[in-house]
């Protein structure tokens, strides 16, 4: 095994721990609907992903902040308006986005028939 597929499977690697971050449950979804909406209010992100909790997209977007992808802009308005963006960092990940979104949907068919073939 090569030196990288090794580092890769390592625990404690970094490109592990940076991909099990993004490529969670709700990561990959939120950056993508930040992307096709632009700067965007926590309200209005929620309802475009309906399925999603508050308290599980506030802990998403956290998370995606604390890693570079998103900003938080806070306005000094009563009430406070919040403001999310997406970063450089994010923008340039979203190429692999669409990519994956284009390999799910000529893939999907095949995919859910081979599922049934299981139940």
């Amino acid at each position: 095994m090569s030196n990288q597929i090794t580092d890769t499977l390592i625990q404690n690697c970094p490109v592990r721990n940076i991909l099990a971050h993004i490529c969670g449950k709700w990561s990959l979804l939120v950056i993508y609907v930040m992307h096709q909406n632009g700067n965007i209010r926590f309200n209005t992100l929620n309802r475009a992903i309906p399925d999603i909790s508050q308290k599980v997209l506030t802990s998403t977007l956290r998370s995606l902040e604390a890693d570079g992808f998103v900003t938080r802009q806070v306005y000094a308005e009563v009430p406070p308006r919040v403001v999310y963006s997406l970063t450089d960092r994010a923008r340039s990940f979203i190429p692999v986005v669409e990519n994956m979104i284009a390999w799910a949907q000529s893939n999907m068919t095949e995919i859910l028939k081979d599922r049934n073939k299981k139940l």
